[in-house]
C-alpha cells in the first residue's frame, strides 16, 4: 500500500516480500555503525524483523517505517518513516538508504514527505529525531527539515547516548 509520493519517490508499507532488500540494508556497514546490529543474517531473519518491527507498528500505531522506492522503476533505495518508541514521549522520524543512493537528495525528499504526512494526514503535532553522536550527515538533513539538536539521551541498551533533535519552535 502506498503511503505517500513525491516527484521522484513512492513510500509504501513494508511487507515480508521485501526481505531481500531489508537483509541487504540491515547489513550495510553504515546501518551497523549508525543504527546497530539487529542480528538479521538470513531471509527468514529479515521476514521476522519486518513482521515484528514495521508491520507490528503499523498495526499498533497506524504508521511505521516505509520502503522508499524510485518512482520511475520501483527500485527500493531505503526506508523512511515514523517510529513510536515505548520509552520516548514523541514520535520520531527515521531513515536509512543504501549507500549507492546517497548524495542525490532522496533521503531529504523522503523525510520531508514523511514529516508532512505525519503532521497533515496523521495529525502528529510534534515529530523528533534521534541520531548517533557521529552521524553528521543525518544531523545536517534533520536541520534542513527544521529540527535542531536538543540534548543527549540514553537510547541504547549498552548505555551509550544518542543525539535528540526537536522541532525548531
Amino acid at each position: 500500500m502506498i503511503v505517500c509520493t513525491t516527484d521522484r519517490l513512492v513510500l509504501r508499507l513494508l511487507s515480508v516480500e521485501d526481505a531481500e532488500f531489508i537483509l541487504e540494508l540491515l547489513n550495510e556497514p553504515s546501518w551497523l555503525r549508525f543504527i546497530g546490529d539487529k542480528g538479521v543474517r538470513t531471509l527468514d531473519d529479515a521476514r521476522s524483523y519486518i513482521a515484528t518491527g514495521p508491520v507490528a507498528m503499523y498495526e499498533r500505531h497506524g504508521f511505521g517505517l516505509y520502503v522508499t522506492e524510485r518512482r520511475e522503476d520501483g527500485v527500493p533505495m531505503g526506508i523512511c518513516g515514523l517510529i513510536k518508541r515505548d520509552w520516548l514521549d514523541d514520535v520520531d522520524i527515521g531513515f536509512a538508504f543504501l549507500p549507492r543512493y546517497w548524495g542525490r537528495g532522496y533521503a531529504h525528499e523522503a523525510a520531508a514527505a514523511v514529516m508532512d504526512y505525519g503532521r497533515n494526514v496523521l495529525g502528529i503535532g510534534r515529530i523528533v529525531a534521534i541520531t548517533s553522536p557521529d552521524n553528521a550527515t543525518s544531523a545536517r538533513l534533520l536541520e534542513k527539515l527544521g529540527l535542531r539538536f536538543d540534548r543527549m539521551i540514553q537510547m541504547r541498551d549498552d548505555g551509550t547516548e544518542d543525539r535528540l533533535f526537536v522541532p525548531d519552535e
